[in-house]
């Protein structure tokens, strides 16, 4: 009985929503990259042998592209004492955008910036500073204080021809 209850309070401590990590298997993850609307730029996401996503391919600003993106529709509901979002990961030096669609038929992005280097690190992205943006444009609404999240996307955009790689081993809400 004594070791039910410390492992109770155990899972309770390190209460968290996994949204990846290498004991789930990632479907349904979808490339849209600027090709959509003319451009070149190229992308992939994959899972290593070491079970990680790894998104990679090239940004192109050829025909008025310029980014990469991955997403991936998901159905999650959360409490609100759920407060950062947090992924683990290992980078490449560049800028990136993470996105959290908040409800099915919204039509802009909740978005955060974050820098990676060339290690292994832990992001945390807090949830009230993701701010709402379409198109790259401003929406003039609050940020996110929603405890749903119905799509997430990473994209690369840094208005520049480049190459990127990253692996995500875990990515998290706590």
């Amino acid at each position: 009985m004594k070791w039910l209850i410390l492992f109770t309070i155990f899972l309770c401590m390190n209460d968290e929503v996994i949204i990846f990590d290498k004991n789930t298997i990632p479907q349904n993850w979808i490339i849209t990259n600027d090709d959509v609307m003319g451009g070149v730029s190229t992308s992939s996401m994959k899972l290593n042998t070491d079970k990680q996503l790894v998104f990679s391919g090239a940004v192109s600003l050829d025909n008025n592209g310029g980014f990469a993106m991955t997403r991936l529709p998901i159905a999650i509901n959360f409490d609100d004492k759920k407060t950062n979002l947090i992924i683990k990961l290992k980078g490449d030096g560049k800028s990136y955008q993470f996105r959290i669609e908040a409800k099915e038929d919204q039509r802009f992005w909740y978005v955060q910036s974050f820098e990676t280097t060339n290690k292994s690190e832990e992001i945390i992205l807090p949830l009230h500073k993701f701010y709402a943006s379409s198109r790259g444009n401003l929406v003039d609404v609050p940020n996110y204080s929603a405890t749903t999240i119905s799509e997430i996307a990473i994209l690369i955009g840094n208005k520049k021809n480049e190459n990127f790689n990253i692996s995500i081993e875990k990515i998290t809400l706590q």
